[in-house]
């Protein structure tokens, strides 16, 4: 069974989603990677490297430029001839080209896989995560999105895939365009990806409180930031801080909650942490049914402190 997996990267760097899809096609059989961009031969050398990867197909052209699903996902479709299996991590570039590709294939996809039963067999949460469904597919090909926290990340090193260019498509689609984008700048950890992760709620109140509590206690720890969907609907960080179940998916070594009450949306996206650590006042938020460590009190006084003793 070939599978194609999907590259996720930013021109430079394959990104970690990219290693735990990796893992995932790997339960399947034969790994085959995609990159798609302009200017990724570098992008596409790094994927050969990727443990366990057979075949490495590079579309390089503008088209590509900003992985535009409309113009990715024929490309995918193409290229399913010779697969049975297209695998894409479940980040919002994920799963903006799966059902575009599952669409063009008329199949089923399976979304936020996390674990591989058998090679049409797979399980995968609903309910914001309260139960597991086991789902067969009885597709021939078969379209997937990964959750990235469910695997092991494949090793970076040590591979030895070929690198096959393939045929990049000249005509654009013509039903979407890049217009810009903003992309937060920061010296963190990638949110995704971080060991230790401090998180902020609506309770903070304000921006500038978000800022002068949340951030200090992330840099002492070495810690990504993050929000729960309150708090950037708030307006107190972007969205790209936002973790739950509609937005990014963590289960870092440590998570420490901050002044967030623990709605069902925001554990679907962080209660496989290892540790969870909640700051709250009320005694009977949601969010300490699931913490290993929690402190009842005024986040505005034990966060400076707890900093300061750091």
């Amino acid at each position: 069974m070939k599978t194609l997996v999907w590259v996720e990267h930013d021109g430079i760097t394959v990104k970690d989603a990219t290693l735990s899809a990796v893992t995932a096609a790997a339960k399947l059989g034969e790994v085959h990677l995609l990159v798609a961009g302009e200017n990724v031969g570098g992008v596409a050398d790094a994927a050969a490297k990727i443990a366990g990867v057979g075949t490495v197909h590079v579309a390089d052209g503008a088209l590509y430029a900003h992985a535009l699903p409309e113009n990715v996902a024929p490309l995918v479709v193409a290229l399913m001839a010779d697969h049975d299996a297209f695998v894409a991590p479940a980040t919002t570039t994920g799963k903006n080209i799966a059902p575009r590709v599952a669409a063009l294939l008329d199949v089923m996809q399976v979304s936020e896989v996390l674990s591989v039963v058998g090679p049409d067999t797979f399980t995968r949460p609903i309910y914001a995560g309260n139960a597991i469904a086991t789902v067969k597919s009885s597709d021939a090909k078969k379209v997937l999105t990964i959750r990235g926290t469910a695997f092991e990340k494949a090793a970076a090193e040590g591979g030895s895939g070929t690198v096959e260019a393939v045929s990049a498509a000249t005509d654009d689609a013509g039903v979407s365009r890049f217009v810009g984008s903003e992309l937060a700048q920061s010296a963190r950890p990638e949110l995704t990806s971080a060991k230790i992760i401090v998180s902020g709620g609506r309770a903070l109140g304000s921006g500038e409180a978000f800022h002068d509590l949340i951030e200090p206690l992330a840099d002492k720890l070495g810690a990504a930031v993050g929000a729960s969907r309150a708090a950037v609907d708030a307006g107190y960080v972007p969205n790209d801080y936002q973790v739950g179940q509609t937005g990014k998916i963590v289960a870092p070594e440590v998570y420490v909650a901050v002044g967030i009450s623990g709605a069902i949306q925001h554990l679907a996206g962080m209660k496989d942490s290892k540790i969870i650590v909640a700051i709250n006042k009320d005694e009977d938020a949601p969010i300490f049914q699931v913490a290993d460590l929690g402190l009842v009190g005024d986040l505005f006084k034990i966060v400076p402190e707890l900093t300061e003793k750091l």
